[in-house]
């Protein structure tokens, strides 16, 4: 696999403007929980700004959409950082801050090693997500897919662990 690396975006519907008082824990949380990726093993890139998170970006015309994009060694390695650690204590708690969205939010795709993904290409491999479902070029942790140099064939890898997010 050190041919490629793991890129996903996350994206997610502020019930408000970012900078009210009522976004205050979110935000304070950021930052620990950002340190804690950039410490994880597997960690390659994540998107930030001057403050050091994502949140000043806006790449969608809603001003409340808020996108999170990193870069990993694996799958493995996100799993374990999305779901074994400290991370999961925030992500549950995400419907104080964030609607309940009723399309596809998050994506998985590979990419070359050392190559660091813009938001216009994470956005087009959720659109390719949300037109074509699960393929190569875009993916979820559900129906996963090899690196490009590793797929024996273009059947999906499944994970079977119980509460895996589509």
């Amino acid at each position: 696999m050190g041919d490629f690396h793991l890129a996903q975006l996350n994206i997610g519907r502020a019930k408000g403007p970012v900078g009210e008082a009522w976004m205050a824990e979110f935000m304070e949380l950021l930052d620990p929980v950002n340190a804690l990726a950039d410490r994880s093993p597997g960690f390659v890139w994540r998107l930030q700004d001057d403050a050091g998170n994502a949140t000043s970006f806006r790449p969608y015309e809603d001003e409340r959409m808020i996108v999170n994009m990193s870069v990993w060694e694996s799958v493995d390695a996100l799993w374990s950082f999305v779901y074994d650690s400290e991370h999961l204590d925030v992500m549950r708690r995400r419907r104080e801050w964030f609607e309940r969205f009723e399309s596809l939010y998050m994506v998985l795709w590979w990419v070359p090693a050392g190559h660091i993904p813009s938001i216009d290409e994470a956005k087009e491999r959720l659109a390719l997500l949300e037109e074509r479902g699960p393929t190569p070029d875009a993916f979820t942790f559900k129906v996963r897919f090899e690196p490009p140099d590793d797929a024996a064939s273009p059947e999906p890898a499944f994970d079977e662990r119980e509460g895996c997010p589509a």
